[in-house]
């Protein structure tokens, strides 16, 4: 019989009561130290006070009202991210997904304003991941995704990642834009050469396209800049952001320049729960402190450590880590053994962390972890190793038993 809750998840079998900063305890008292982060979402970790004091303010006086009417919290936090990115304006969402689908629908509507409606087609990238509605998953393409979900939605064009002739030579009389991620987070942390968003860039300006960022997992203080594009000094004409713009929280938001939101004017986008006070109190919170003196400086030292570390242990046990990759603390390990077989081993440690494409394990923890933490995470990498290589070793014996 099917489950009550759908069953599209393969849920591992954890339940938990309480998070403590960057650790988790499950309803049997075990503890684990989370270097999943739900998926690069808890930025400021688990029930932290500040963000907890602000949700509990806004919830004891206003919790949704729609958008029929002003909110001004979220007029003060699309100010505030107005002051500190590119951004004339924004479109606040629920999720990554609804802020990319804002995107898609953004590009083609400045086309369509600006005298071009045929210009409707979108260039991505191999490895990608942007969500999983319709149109996002086209945008993906990645055929497990996919399947059953068939005729995909047209107007996505898809090259590989980090090649900018193939870029070049995929733009037609119809392409309205390109759609990229800084760094692929899902597709295997994969962090192309800065050249690349250079060259892009300078494309879209060439041909009068719309340079489209995917910010969703690489965004908010998770690289060492509040966003990746400031690392190779890039400008987007639109970002779709989420995660952990809201802490926690579920929120997103889709930024843009004056000149390519153009095209949504009044009537042309919406959302129920979109920018409700909740979340715009939150995201006011999260912003508060990710913008503080001395946060982002934390996590490019803290970043800096952990990878001399990681690549220690990859030194030392190259039978079960081949490379270290990633920017900031959005770090992959892309292993030897099967990347699952290592999120397990790990698991057995006491530390959590999820996998991505190309046989790569994510390490994706709070943006406040400390040096202690991060200590006690290259601790539990290291008996997670040596436990696989224990099975290395014994399996030829079992086989021959038998």
């Amino acid at each position: 019989m099917i489950t009550a809750v759908l069953p599209t998840y393969a849920r591992i079998d954890l339940e938990f009561e309480r998070g403590e900063g960057c650790w988790l305890v499950t309803t049997d008292g075990r503890r684990f130290l989370d270097f999943t982060g739900g998926i690069a979402v808890n930025v400021l970790g688990h029930a932290h006070p500040y963000l907890a004091e602000a949700l509990s303010e806004q919830a004891k006086k206003l919790w949704h009202t729609s958008n029929l009417f002003r909110i001004p919290g979220g007029e003060k936090l699309a100010e505030r991210l107005k002051a500190v990115t590119f951004a004339d304006t924004m479109f606040f969402t629920n999720s990554g997904a609804e802020a990319i689908e804002c995107a898609i629908k953004m590009a083609r509507k400045y086309q369509f304003a600006s005298g071009h409606p045929e210009k409707n087609r979108i260039i991505t990238f191999e490895g990608a991941f942007h969500g999983r509605t319709l149109a996002t998953i086209a945008a993906g393409g990645n055929a497990k995704y996919l399947e059953g979900f068939e005729p995909a939605m047209p107007g996505f064009d898809q090259v590989p990642f980090g090649d900018l002739e193939a870029a070049r030579a995929a733009v037609t009389p119809e392409t309205a834009a390109i759609l990229v991620e800084p760094v692929q987070g899902e597709g295997g942390v994969r962090v192309p050469p800065s050249t690349f968003l250079k060259g892009l860039r300078a494309l879209c300006d060439e041909k009068g396209l719309l340079l489209v960022l995917d910010e969703v997992q690489c965004g908010v203080g998770r690289t060492g800049k509040l966003f990746a594009h400031e690392w190779v000094g890039v400008t987007p004409d639109i970002m779709a952001v989420a995660k952990g713009i809201g802490g926690g929280f579920p929120m997103g938001a889709c930024l843009a320049s004056e000149e390519a939101a153009k095209g949504m004017t009044l009537g042309t986008h919406g959302s129920t729960y979109g920018g409700n006070p909740l979340a715009m109190a939150v995201g006011n919170a999260v912003l508060d402190l990710v913008l503080a003196d001395g946060f982002l400086d934390h996590v490019n030292a803290i970043s800096t450590r952990f990878v001399q570390r990681l690549a220690e242990v990859r030194d030392r046990h190259p039978s079960v880590i081949a490379e270290v990759r990633g920017q900031g603390l959005l770090l992959g390990l892309r292993c030897v053994v099967p990347a699952a077989d290592l999120v397990v081993a790990l698991r057995e440690e006491g530390l959590l962390a999820p996998s991505a494409s190309d046989n790569v394990v994510r390490l994706l923890p709070p943006l406040i972890v400390s040096e202690e933490e991060v200590g006690i995470a290259v601790e539990k990498i290291e008996a997670a190793c040596r436990r696989i290589e224990d099975r290395l070793v014994a399996a030829p014996v079992q086989g021959a038993a038998e």
